[in-house]
């Protein structure tokens, strides 16, 4: 159903610091998502606007593979899903994944600049880019953590998602513990808006209190013979301990418009169904968005993304 309507560290004033009330904490475990306005000042909000342009401006195409990023369509259909080496082995790097529309569809010839044509940057921008370190692993996220119950809260993976004017394509309702699979489920996402997010460039919407009656089905796993990636059905457990779960679910979800200035946060549930449309507009719609789990729950080898080496990133440092 249609919604409703390589930096030097930013200074430690620059990034608010905030803590979760306890009111904002009942609205998330009800609703399965929060937006706080301001959580970002707006000095730390240009500065990672800026280092994303300088990053889109100057990554080097010549020998780029030309890995283009799907969002899957309507279905969860792994066909529609990218998984070549190059996006299998970004989980400690920063790399640039293309938007399907910005080629041709009869020469697969690039349409736009490079720097119009990026779908997202991912996936270690918050351990090897300094500003986006500063703006992930700060004392307000590792209060958000603790106070939801996080006993060894890790990050274990970031993005910027560009969504350009006028080929941003649209996310269908989704939910990120079929990505970032822990058994139980834990993940949340961070979304930090770095422009403002409106219906016309493609805001996210929600399915409020969808995380209470949506269990996580399927999960998205490296194939078992190398060759990509592929959904496949969750055999363990399909909500995070502790949910106070729903019997019935609607047959069709009705999804609320977040819109949002930048600078706010919206914190997400990971299994709150939540999606996003197209950006036909002639405004981009630059995000930032980390997902941290539960570190001490189980994270298996056939998930897509793999831990580095170190670990994946303590959020309480």
């Amino acid at each position: 159903m249609a919604p409703s309507r390589t930096a030097t560290p930013l200074p430690a004033a620059n990034t608010q610091i905030h803590e979760l009330s306890a009111e904002q904490l009942a609205s998330y475990n009800e609703n399965g998502y929060l937006i706080i306005p301001n959580a970002l000042s707006s000095s730390t909000t240009s500065a990672l606007l800026q280092e994303t342009k300088t990053m889109l401006s100057s990554f080097p195409i010549s020998s780029h593979p030309m890995t283009k990023f799907s969002t899957g369509g309507d279905s969860n259909n792994s066909a529609d899903h990218v998984g070549d080496t190059y996006f299998l082995t970004s989980g400690d790097k920063i790399r640039f994944f293309f938007e399907e529309a910005a080629f041709s569809p009869t020469t697969n010839s690039l349409l736009k600049p490079k720097h119009l044509a990026i779908n997202k940057i991912g996936h270690y921008l918050h351990e090897l880019n300094p500003l986006f370190r500063d703006a992930t692993l700060t004392p307000f996220h590792a209060d958000v953590a603790r106070k939801m119950g996080f006993k060894d809260p890790r990050v274990l993976q970031s993005m910027v998602i560009c969504k350009q004017p006028e080929i941003g394509g649209r996310v269908p309702p989704h939910q990120d513990s079929t990505f970032l699979y822990t058994n139980p489920p834990s993940a949340v996402g961070f979304w930090i808006a770095l422009e403002d997010a409106t219906k016309e460039n493609g805001c996210l919407s929600f399915a409020k209190g969808s995380h209470r009656r949506r269990a996580v089905e399927k999960r998205f796993v490296r194939k078992k013979d190398g060759s990509g990636t592929e959904f496949v059905d969750v055999e363990g457990a399909r909500f995070p301990e502790g949910l106070d779960v729903e019997e019935e679910a609607p047959e069709e979800e009705v999804y609320e418009l977040g819109e949002v200035k930048a600078g706010s946060l919206i914190l997400i549930h990971g299994n709150l169904l939540h999606k996003s449309e197209k950006n036909l507009s002639g405004k981009s719609r630059f995000i930032y968005t980390f997902h941290m789990i539960e570190g001490e729950h189980e994270y298996d080898e056939r998930n897509w993304l793999q831990p580095p080496e170190k670990g994946f990133s303590r959020l309480c440092q």
